[in-house]
């Protein structure tokens, strides 16, 4: 497995990073068995996969528990990214011991804010309005992280989710953010314009997170109704598709979704390969990609990813597939920021 150095930190990150969203059960993704968390995290350090992607919402900290116990006794050998919400800025400090405890751990490797700092942002991961009225500064966020790489409790600082005017406010505080963790996939290809630009230029990794979309690119889907509420309430769907999930108020891209995923499957066949495999080798022949974030819950499914590092996306193909997926990039626009209105992103 090829590892790639993290942006200006002395961190090498393995070509798929294993998300552990589903990790510890939750309503989102349902029930997840310890017993598969544990084959599929020693499987992965086997076959080279190090890095694991957490955080501190996914399951209310039960994610970063089971991932803590997974990795007993093999630690070092892995790469833990995990985050904070953008609503805990000012308390930088208690929360990442909190993610430390719960993972078993003395230190993270990579640690950021999940999203930007705004009022959205905010309001998606508190009801205290009180923090709302008062909310943290980006400056306070990152000076306390800072403190805590000096400390030796993080390896390295990056941000998720976050633009290119949001980006520069970090690295005006003097930090250099070493990765963004931010969605990009076959039918999520917002970043391309000015995000993955402004990576390159100033040598900070992107880790592409929902590399399968949720599950939509690996093609079990056949209709919109087909997908469960949590999966379609991205603005890929229309807004009733998530029911009391969605709140983007868009009309979605159906249509062009679909005809795109009937697209890649008629291709996926021709090659001999899943879906699901083609859509995470097209992520990572892209110059701007460092890791592609996918989520895996069994130690089948990690394999079936594994492959999709040693498959070579011929040119002829790839161009195919950007065009196929064109008029889902062109309605839904260069806003990366897939669960809000356009108009009211939390990322620019």
């Amino acid at each position: 497995m090829k590892t790639v150095k993290l942006g200006e930190s002395d961190i090498s990150v393995s070509k798929i990073t294993v998300g552990c969203w589903s990790f510890g059960n939750g309503e989102y993704w349902g029930k997840q068995l310890q017993k598969d968390v544990d084959e599929t995290v020693r499987l992965a350090l086997d076959m080279g996969v190090n890095t694991f992607d957490t955080a501190e919402a996914y399951n209310e900290g039960e994610s970063e528990c089971a991932l803590g116990k997974a990795l007993n006794g093999r630690r070092h050998e892995a790469v833990i990214i995990s985050k904070i919400n953008p609503s805990n800025g000012k308390n930088v400090r208690e929360h990442c011991v909190k993610s430390l405890r719960r993972l078993g751990t003395d230190y993270l490797d990579v640690y950021m804010l999940h999203w930007p700092i705004n009022q959205l942002s905010l309001q998606h991961f508190t009801a205290d309005s009180s923090i709302i009225d008062a909310p943290p500064t980006i400056g306070e966020a990152y000076d306390r992280m800072n403190e805590l790489k000096k400390e030796g409790l993080l390896r390295s600082i990056g941000v998720s989710n976050f633009g290119c005017t949001q980006m520069t406010e970090v690295r005006e505080t003097g930090i250099h953010p070493d990765v963004n963790e931010i969605t990009y996939n076959i039918i999520s290809r917002g970043i391309e314009a000015e995000i993955a630009p402004y990576c390159m230029e100033h040598n900070i990794s992107i880790i592409g997170s929902m590399g399968l979309q949720q599950g939509l690119l690996t093609g079990k889907y056949a209709h919109p109704g087909d997908v469960p509420k949590h999966q379609a309430h991205s603005r890929h769907f229309a807004d009733f598709r998530g029911r009391e999930t969605s709140r983007h108020g868009e009309d979605g891209a159906e249509k062009e979704v679909f005809e795109a995923i009937d697209e890649l499957r008629q291709i996926s066949g021709q090659m001999g390969v899943s879906m699901s495999q083609l859509a995470i080798a097209w992520i990572l022949q892209k110059p701007f990609i460092t890791s592609a974030i996918v989520g895996v819950r069994n130690v089948n499914q990690l394999k079936v990813n594994i492959e999709a590092c040693l498959l070579t996306v011929p040119r002829k193909i790839e161009l195919l597939i950007d065009k196929i997926s064109r008029p889902v990039l062109h309605k839904l626009g260069n806003n990366p920021d897939y669960y809000e209105h356009s108009s009211k992103s939390r990322i620019f």
